[in-house]
């Protein structure tokens, strides 16, 4: 991709690698810049699994929704959602639950842009602006309400944002915000970065990582990333590596899961 097509916001920097788009990179996307490009080339020459485990981290998300949708969720709400791809929420969620409605959230404007171009409209989603360290902003946005009854089930998507949070942004309370205005029988579902299984290799990934970009990762431990889902109750199979949550029938899953280093789960609310 060009490094100034004329589609990009001006505000955004093309100068520098953006999380959201190092992201949509990994994945075969072309919604990214040099800057991007250099470091994911660099994360690769770092851990060569870097690619495998973007795609196995948005299919787990792909699985998850699906899971929910036949659990009979028809809302949901996915924050940190990204640069828009194939096999989008709404269009995972529609398949199992007609009618269902999605509020997208993102921080980055060119995942945001390229969010409200694909959804044009679409009455039954809505993609915000949406900074995860200001959890009532998010519930109290027009189109939140507009799309989600909190008095009904609903899923919340944070799938590897959080390790964008430091611990003194408190990321513990901000999810149990989030938590705390969901229904009964509602979903949170989560996938974190881990250093537990290859700390050398993980850790190594994080440096380069912080060095290009502004928003700076954290990994956490597996007993880290459980305190996220305080008074809910996990579903099959509990916390495991991605490709380990609920794989599809015939799946090639790996004989080695914990070279992904991202763990992930399911859980409902009593």
């Amino acid at each position: 991709m060009g490094e100034e097509p004329g589609w990009v916001p001006p505000e955004v920097d093309v100068k520098r690698a953006n999380s959201a788009r190092v992201y949509d990179y990994l994945l075969g996307g072309s919604h990214n810049f040099l800057a991007d490009q250099d470091l994911g080339r660099s994360l690769a020459a770092t851990d060569p699994s870097v690619r495998a485990i973007a795609r196995a981290n948005r299919d787990f998300l792909g699985r998850a929704v699906r899971f929910l949708a036949q659990a009979g969720v028809g809302q949901f709400l996915d924050i940190g959602s990204g640069i828009p791809t194939q096999g989008n929420v709404h269009e995972v969620a529609q398949q199992g639950s007609p009618g269902s409605r999605v509020v997208y959230g993102d921080v980055d404007p060119v995942a945001i842009a390229h969010s409200k171009a694909l959804l044009a409209g679409n009455d039954n989603t809505a993609v915000i602006e949406a900074d995860l360290r200001h959890p009532d902003k998010i519930l109290a946005h027009k189109d939140t309400r507009r799309l989600i009854d909190f008095s009904q089930p609903a899923g919340l998507l944070l799938v590897s944002v959080l390790p964008f949070l430091s611990d003194a942004a408190d990321p513990w309370r901000i999810v149990a915000t989030l938590r705390d205005a969901l229904a009964p029988g509602s979903y949170l579902v989560l996938a974190h970065a881990t250093d537990a299984s290859r700390p050398a290799v993980a850790q190594a990934a994080e440096k380069v990582y912080n060095r290009s970009v502004s928003a700076q990762a954290r990994m956490r431990s597996a007993e880290e990333i459980l305190r996220f889902f305080g008074g809910f109750e996990l579903v099959d199979p509990g916390l495991v590596y991605v490709p380990l949550w609920r794989p599809d029938p015939g799946a090639d899953v790996s004989g080695d899961p914990g070279k992904f280093w991202v763990l992930a789960a399911a859980g409902r609310k009593p």
